[in-house]
């Protein structure tokens, strides 16, 4: 029984125009429907490949800001989402989540001047400029991590190192096994190793589930840690 929060997406085409910029992403042609049966779900690809402009649009049409933070966040910095949000149509589940957020890599900064413009004396800001990028990136996604939440990661990982990776990895699955949904898009080897996870790829024309194993994240560090020299060499050679 799929008791996920969102349990797909359903794409209505017709709702923008044929000379948008959306039609012309190979992975979007052909594409009507997505599903979501597991509690952790990656959009994996090539920059440019659509996976982050999904996860955005799938935030927007439910509910969040466009530029990341609760679903009482309402500011704008500068409006550059684009307007897939009014193609997709989500299908809920049964049950609804009890907090959420929606995270972006690049738009952190906006958020955290955002979360000390919110606070108050009930609501203390955690002062995450006073910190180095890594760790108040890890704080705020600690911080709001809770059972039966809905948690949209847009590439976690480009302010953590490895280490911490595997902190979030850890606080990820935890609250995963408490109730709460994922849908995280990454470049990180590391995250995409949380078991039992689905991982789409967004390659070749299509967006279809992979193996672990399958995504270019896993095979060119494999390549490389197993071949550096050699590989190096080929790349490096004058």
């Amino acid at each position: 029984m799929n008791n996920q929060f969102i349990q797909g997406v359903m794409f209505d085409w017709d709702k923008i125009d044929d000379d948008s910029y959306l039609k012309k992403i190979e992975a979007f042609k052909g594409i009507e429907r997505l599903e979501f049966h597991n509690s952790i779900t990656f959009f994996v690809g090539e920059n440019g490949s659509g996976k982050s402009t999904l996860l955005e649009a799938i935030a927007i049409a439910h509910g969040f800001n466009p530029e990341g933070g609760t679903k009482n966040y309402f500011f704008s910095t500068h409006d550059t989402y684009s307007e897939l949000y009014d193609v997709i149509r989500i299908s809920r589940g049964y049950r609804k989540e009890k907090w959420g957020y929606f995270l972006r890599a690049e738009s952190f900064y906006n958020v955290a001047t955002q979360e000390e413009e919110y606070a108050d004396i009930e609501h203390p800001s955690a002062r995450y400029h006073e910190k180095s990028h890594g760790e108040s990136f890890l704080e705020l996604a600690q911080n709001n991590l809770r059972a039966n939440g809905l948690y949209l990661f847009d590439e976690p990982e480009a302010a953590l190192s490895p280490q911490r990776q595997l902190t979030l990895l850890m606080e990820i699955y935890r609250c995963a096994k408490e109730g709460a949904q994922f849908f995280i898009v990454t470049h990180s080897p590391i995250l995409l190793g949380i078991p039992d996870a689905d991982i789409y790829c967004f390659d070749n024309g299509s967006i279809h589930l992979c193996a672990y194993e399958e995504t270019e994240s896993y095979q060119v560090t494999e390549m490389f840690i197993n071949n550096r020299c050699a590989l190096l060499g080929r790349l490096l050679k004058e």
